[in-house]
């Protein structure tokens, strides 16, 4: 093989949603925190029992947790990450699983992060010490996928098809609650 054909995988997929999603999330007016996105971000890690949880949206500059919750402390024995190395509201698309979600428009399971190549090198791995991720998408009633809900630990996670099923229960009743606000307007 030529090494100048060599082009390297990148992190994350193909996004040719994109252009729709930035639409549909400035219509809805999706760009900030948002105290009910933090109220269900914290609903999410207390019914998965996780110390981490987002909602998430792909805009232009990346990620951004609209709706955040982070433990005061994390599972007994393992440290909270000191305020610099705690998730902030944004992260690029290269970091996290996030993106793929978006991009496959379905939900990822991943009982040990590191137990999967693709996930294992990036760079929350190391950074935040994640081990374990549970998401799935936002579609709304356009069939845009606008972002993500998912949850995260520091420890690795069996999360069966239980785990998967209250995911995605939650990700069809957040994006419900999403639908319901553009009806309001």
């Amino acid at each position: 093989m030529n090494s100048d054909s060599f082009e390297p995988q990148p992190l994350t997929p193909p996004d040719p949603e994109a252009p729709q999603r930035l639409h549909r999330l400035r219509t809805l007016g999706l760009g900030k925190p948002e105290r009910g996105f933090d109220d269900f971000a914290r609903r999410l890690a207390q019914t998965t029992a996780m110390p981490w949880a987002m909602v998430n949206f792909l805009d232009e500059h990346g990620q951004f947790f609209a709706g955040l919750y982070t433990a005061p402390t994390t599972q007994p024995g393992i440290a909270t990450p000191a305020p610099s190395t705690e998730p902030g509201r944004r992260m690029s698309r290269e970091q996290g699983f996030c993106p793929h979600v978006v991009a496959r428009r379905k939900a990822l399971v991943l009982d040990d992060v590191c137990s999967y190549p693709r996930f294992a090198g990036n760079p929350v791995v190391d950074q935040l010490g994640i081990r374990t991720y549970l998401g799935a998408p936002l579609i709304d009633h356009t069939g845009t996928t606008l972002g993500s809900i998912c949850v995260v630990g520091t420890e690795p996670r069996a999360w069966g098809q239980e785990g998967l099923t209250t995911i995605k229960v939650l990700a069809a009743e957040l994006s419900e609650l999403i639908n319901q606000r553009e009806h309001s307007r």
